[in-house]
């Protein structure tokens, strides 16, 4: 019985030997071993995707099947006065499941065989059914074996500063990108390449480059809200980028034929404000003050009084004495648009409400719009 302990502790001396001295074993390794099974970093295969992301991911999943590649051949010169055919590419997005795209008229315009390239890479041959090029709109039509998918309008008129945007077309040809960034600024005017101002602009920072032209500005619903028009700058995407406003096509897209027939008020305008309206004893909240009424048009049919004089204000003549708008359709006026704004929704035969002060007073003005024929 005594030899027990004796042997148990021969056990734990040879054991303790055996360990440190024979087996060399790595203690620090060991460690290191174990201490990178629990620390093992597991992110990357359990990541998942922020609120925005997901709206991103959502929104360019369904945008991009009605979004649209347009090619057409042009005709160039060459250096020894040769003619040789080249392609020109622009984007555009399906508004009708039947095949009806809409899309800038200098992506169509000067071009010939138009081709439309679906996103599941289908091609069809295009025809333009008409253009706009006040607004650089036009819808073409192509003809599918089956229905689309389409892309929601949504309203550009209740746009703020800030929001987020989403463009998606074919810059440099790279089919179905998307881009993101804000509405950076409203009511831009800019010059086309062939000078025509084009007014009330969407300026954004997402993305637009050479070959977005004609693609969706969309909103964070998916909807809509512009048409990539134009960069500035001709290199390339700088941050600065215009969407023509998705309301400014509205109209162009309830008319079948070339000729298209758009109301006609008759009235020029400037808005006045704060110190400018008082001096000319008009109420500080000011109005658009009528600069001129168009003979025959509906606005001097209805009564509408334009200048009685010219005054200089500052470096610029301004005609006063005449009617100055404060509302228009029951709204009261704060920006210089705000009749354009209203006018973009209204066609012929529409009647529009205008509030105006005239001799120390308010009135209304009730006005039935004809019509201002335009060919296209």
């Amino acid at each position: 019985m005594r030899l027990r302990p004796l042997l148990w502790a021969l056990l734990l001396v040879g054991g303790f030997y055996y360990a440190t001295s024979v087996a060399h074993w790595n203690v620090g390794r060991l460690l290191q071993r174990t201490s990178s099974n629990w620390s093992e970093p597991r992110t990357a295969s359990t990541a998942g995707f922020s609120t925005d992301e997901l709206n991103n991911i959502d929104i360019y999943k369904s945008a991009h099947l009605a979004t649209v590649n347009i090619t057409s051949i042009v005709y160039r010169e060459g250096w020894f006065f040769q003619v040789y055919p080249g392609k020109d590419s622009g984007s555009g997005f399906i508004i009708r499941s039947d095949g009806r795209i809409l899309t800038n008229n200098h992506v169509v315009s000067g071009g010939h065989q138009l081709t439309v390239t679906l996103a599941n890479k289908k091609q069809y041959k295009a025809r333009v059914l008409f253009t706009d090029r006040r607004n650089d709109l036009a819808l073409v039509k192509i003809e599918p074996r089956e229905n689309l998918p389409v892309l929601k309008l949504g309203d550009s008129d209740s746009l703020q500063v800030g929001q987020k945007v989403l463009a998606i077309g074919n810059p440099f040809g790279l089919e179905g990108t998307l881009t993101t960034g804000v509405v950076s600024s409203l009511d831009r005017s800019i010059s086309d390449e062939n000078g025509r101002a084009l007014e009330h602009m969407i300026q954004t920072d997402a993305a637009i480059n050479p070959g977005n032209s004609g693609g969706p500005l969309l909103d964070s619903h998916g909807n809509v809200i512009g048409i990539n028009t134009a960069i500035y700058g001709p290199q390339g995407n700088i941050g600065i980028g215009f969407a023509m406003p998705i309301n400014r096509a509205k109209a162009l897209l309830e008319e079948t034929r070339g000729r298209v027939s758009r109301p006609l008020l008759g009235v020029k305008t400037v808005l006045v404000q704060g110190d400018l309206a008082q001096a000319l004893d008009l109420p500080a909240e000011g109005g658009l003050l009528v600069q001129e009424v168009e003979n025959g048009s509906s606005a001097e049919d209805a009564g509408v009084r334009g200048p009685r004089q010219v005054v200089v204000v500052g470096n610029y003549e301004l005609g006063v004495g005449g009617d100055l708008i404060v509302a228009v359709d029951g709204k009261t006026v704060e920006r210089d648009d705000d009749l354009q704004r209203v006018m973009n929704r209204k066609r012929v035969g529409d009647n529009i409400e205008l509030t105006v002060y005239r001799n120390g007073r308010t009135q209304k003005v009730n006005i039935k719009l004809g019509a201002a024929a335009e060919n296209l």
